[in-house]
């Protein structure tokens, strides 16, 4: 799927947290892509940050001012919320994980829970349709990222062109592309064999 990645160079740096349990999975994920994709972009794995000597250096760096995209009642809404900071790099930490293990990252990440929280509102239908979301409109960490990057873009926070938004998800669809080919070409999965007893 690299072959499908173009990489769009932002003023905001993007941090990945990634959780052990998707480290540990194909690495194809969308975190693996959003990394790809972003060149001022880290990827961190971990469940605890707490810790974390690389994330405390950008917490603690009086040169960023920094979030985690997390969705609460507390959140700013990127939708109605300018970030800029004429002085300062914006920096966003991404959680990547299940929701169930996410909440268990912000939750122990004692160092992120500190941080204001940004979040945005979308009518979005999450294109992962080899993946069921939890919830309609939950999307995955590379859908997420390309809507924070429209926002960001509309506020005037970033000066990304177009065409590179409208390619960003190109590995993702791909991906999934890749996965439903192999899904219908693979007649010894579960739903072949109870088709073929009917």
């Amino acid at each position: 799927m690299c072959g499908h990645i173009a990489t769009i160079n932002t003023k905001t740096k993007f941090v990945l947290l990634m959780h052990d349990h998707e480290f540990r999975k194909i690495k194809n994920g969308t975190g693996h892509f959003t990394h790809l994709s972003l060149e001022n972009s880290e990827l961190h794995v971990g469940i605890d940050f707490s810790d974390h000597r690389r994330v405390n250096e950008l917490i603690n760096d009086q040169n960023n001012t920094c979030y985690v995209l997390y969705p609460s009642s507390e959140s700013l809404i990127l939708n109605q919320t300018r970030l800029y900071s004429e002085a300062k790099q914006n920096v966003i930490f991404l959680i990547d994980a299940t929701w169930a293990c996410s909440k268990k990252m912000l939750r122990l990440s004692t160092n992120l829970q500190k941080l204001p929280k940004v979040s945005f509102e979308h009518s979005k239908s999450s294109e992962f349709k080899i993946k069921e979301q939890p919830k309609e409109l939950c999307l995955s960490t590379i859908e997420s990222t390309l809507c924070v990057l429209e926002l960001l873009n509309k506020n005037g926070d970033e000066k990304i062109v177009q065409e590179e938004l409208d390619s960003f998800l190109n590995p993702f669809r791909e991906m999934v592309a890749y996965q439903l080919e192999c899904i219908g070409a693979d007649t010894n999965a579960p739903r072949f064999k109870r088709d073929r007893e009917k």
